[in-house]
């Protein structure tokens, strides 16, 4: 069936995002929406028509992958699991910042920070901060149920995300490579997540 007009080609506008991730890697924030198109296989135009600029670009990537990230706070049954949610969010979170290859982006926002600080602004906003108001929600979310006891969902979702990241997170900018596995993330997801209910646990 031919798409109705104005209809998003889903498939095509995965594979922009796709395109746009490696572009930026390996260029940075100053990546040419021309060569964005280029490595996609389509049309500049194509790329403005279904994003409408860069900085939009750049948003739907991020939020894509804010998506991916947070998939275990939206899993049927989640807010019945903590425990087990947020261990899957923590493992997440650490194998995006233990490669280097998916935190690229955020390297080379920082790079070009100075000199492009909207397209930071919008990279932080659409990730790191929407993440945590996400996780921030889920946490409020179960102190409301009695399964926590959150005084502050925000401040505790900032301390959730910085045990995940830890000094991960410079070795990440730095573009080294942890070389934690799989069974490595899995422990200290569980260890960072036993530590974090405790902390939070609903009085007796």
């Amino acid at each position: 069936m031919p798409r109705v007009c104005g209809q998003i080609d889903q498939g095509k506008s995965e594979a922009i995002l796709d395109a746009a991730a490696d572009v930026l890697a390996e260029r940075g924030l100053g990546a040419s929406i021309a060569a964005i198109a280029s490595r996609a296989g389509v049309s500049k135009q194509t790329i403005y028509n279904q994003f409408g600029n860069k900085t939009e670009l750049i948003h739907a990537l991020v939020a894509r992958r804010v998506a991916s990230i947070t998939a275990p706070l939206r899993v049927p049954g989640a807010a019945e699991h903590p425990d087990q949610t947020l261990t899957a969010l923590a493992a997440t979170l650490i194998a995006i910042v233990t490669n280097p290859k998916a935190y690229a982006l955020m390297r080379v926002t920082v790079q070009g920070a100075g000199a492009m600080p909207d397209l930071a602004r919008a990279v932080f906003e659409a990730g790191p901060s929407s993440t945590r108001a996400l996780l921030a929600q889920f946490l409020e979310a179960e102190t409301r149920a009695g399964r926590l006891d959150v005084d502050n969902p925000a401040e505790a979702a900032e301390m959730f995300a910085g045990m995940c990241g830890g000094h991960r997170q410079i070795r990440a900018l730095l573009g080294l490579d942890l070389g934690e596995d799989a069974a490595e993330i899995d422990r200290l997801a569980r260890n960072i997540t036993q530590r974090f209910l405790r902390a939070y646990a609903p009085a007796e």
